[in-house]
């Protein structure tokens, strides 16, 4: 136990003491909480997300510079195949998968996750100048691989993270935030690239090279900063006063199972319970599918292309496709915290996406097709964020479990963009790439509506109660959850 003079600060997560009812709250009124739950989700609104924001920004403009660098001599530079161009942006997921399991698992023991997610932000945004320097292919797949692992602490982490500050109801909002700064990064990285071309031959350097520098050297700027001022745990935020801190915890504890808040289960049982759980490996196949239709982004300057325009026209016209889908996932994210709904919403995507990737194999005809890009990162986007929220809403506890469920969900699921980019040749019209997608979200349709057929039954056990309901307990439910009548949602 710590002694009385031991600081919140102090202490690492697991640690905190547990108490059902903390003391700075007792005596309070409902409305007096409500008061203060709604002035400390805005605080951390203002503290947290802007800073979240903008490195996920950095990190999908340094991710896609290698898309935007193929409209800019790169290939002619390196003298790459087609194939090899492939090879270079499949490859950053070599070293971007198995590293993201254990960082979550890393990151959910440690007491100053922000610093470890900064000093990662720093380390990738050294590694993406230094793209800069590479002179041959094999150089160039060298960097992606270190690229890829640097990078891999990152969005499981982040989205960990805020699942650690916010509830059922709030997390929508903030990981379609996420989101919408990772169109915001596709959006600016075209515009910014359009920018740097204007130093191309500057110093005898290269555009695309300037490119690397310059994207790089303001991600590394950006995570020293952040390093600074990103709040921690709830528990120990700065930005918090103690009453705010108790609460914060409090209002998780009491929504996801109380006593798992803070609990001591080891990092290797975490993760074998999450092997455990069939339900893990449903989001991982999921989640695969819905990767496979968001590889859209990973070449959008290659389709938006086809349209016949100049380099410059072409890299602005990426802009408006990712700004779209900015509102989109603001919008439809508010209507699924706000209805409870999940399902319904992934599956409307899911046949926006398949009419998308139909238009494009049907027709040259320009209106048509930009038309069907405007929507394509939207619709194809859209299902990742909601599959985040809806692991982190079944598979709350212990939190250890839920950090390697993220990890394993998003890691195993990002193995779709490296089959998926070697489909994206013979253009205009990409028959490959669009008819293979066709069948990926029909796929990804008929097991979420099987998903929500056996959630359904499962939420059924645990109505009867008793020794009916301990059944669930053996598909990753916990006790705690079982008394405070926790329930499957989103169906």
């Amino acid at each position: 136990m710590a002694s009385p003079k031991q600081s919140l600060d102090e202490k690492p997560v697991a640690e905190v003491l547990y108490n059902p009812i903390p003391a700075s709250l007792v005596g309070l009124t409902e409305e007096d909480k409500h008061m203060i739950e709604r002035r400390l989700v805005r605080k951390v609104d203002l503290v947290l997300l802007p800073i979240v924001g903008i490195l996920y920004i950095l990190n999908y403009i340094d991710r896609q510079s290698l898309a935007v660098a193929k409209l800019q001599g790169i290939m002619e530079d390196l003298n790459l195949s087609t194939q090899e161009f492939a090879t270079a942006v499949s490859i950053l997921f070599v070293g971007y998968i198995p590293f993201q399991l254990p960082s979550n698992l890393i990151i959910s023991r440690v007491s100053r996750p922000g610093l470890y997610i900064c000093s990662a932000v720093v380390l990738w945004g050294s590694v993406s100048a230094c793209t800069a320097a590479v002179q041959s292919y094999s150089s160039l797949l060298a960097v992606r691989v270190l690229l890829g692992v640097t990078e891999a602490v990152f969005f499981s982490g982040i989205v960990y993270f805020l699942s650690a500050w916010y509830t059922k109801a709030e997390l929508g909002k903030r990981l379609a935030a996420l989101f919408v700064a990772q169109q915001l990064g596709n959006a600016f990285g075209g515009l910014i690239a359009a920018g740097v071309l204007k130093l191309d031959g500057v110093h005898g350097i290269r555009g695309w090279r300037w490119l690397f520098i310059v994207e790089g050297v303001a991600t590394v700027g950006c995570g020293t900063i952040a390093a600074f001022i990103l709040p921690e745990y709830p528990h120990n935020a700065r930005v918090l006063n103690q009453v705010e801190r108790d609460l914060a915890v409090y209002r998780l504890e009491m929504e996801a199972g109380a006593s798992e808040a803070h609990d001591n289960t080891g990092t290797w049982a975490g993760f074998t319970m999450a092997l455990k759980d069939p339900k893990i490996y449903v989001f991982i196949f999921m989640q695969m599918m819905a990767q496979a239709a968001g590889t859209v982004t990973n070449y959008f300057p290659s389709l938006v292309q086809t349209l016949g325009y100049n380099k410059t026209i072409t890299l602005v016209l990426t802009a408006p496709p990712y700004i779209f889908a900015g509102f989109f996932f603001m919008a439809i994210t508010y209507f699924s915290d706000k209805t409870g709904k999940i399902y319904v919403f992934i599956m409307g995507c899911i046949a926006l996406s398949l009419g998308m990737y139909i238009i494009p194999i049907a027709t040259l005809n320009t209106g048509a097709r930009y038309f069907a890009m405007m929507l394509m990162p939207a619709a194809a986007v859209t299902p990742q964020i909601l599959l985040f929220k809806l692991l982190n809403l079944h598979c709350p506890r212990p939190i250890v479990k839920r950090a390697a469920g993220v990890a394993l969900m998003n890691s195993i699921g990002n193995t779709s963009n490296i089959w998926a980019s070697y489909l994206y040749y013979a253009p205009p019209h990409y028959y490959a790439v669009f008819g293979t997608m066709c069948a990926v979200v029909v796929v990804f349709a008929i097991v979420i509506t099987l998903y929500g057929i056996y959630v359904k039954r499962e939420n059924r056990l645990l109505e009867e109660g008793g020794e009916v309901a301990q059944r669930a307990c053996k598909h990753g439910i916990t006790q705690d959850q079982l008394d405070l009548n926790w329930r499957y949602v989103g169906f």
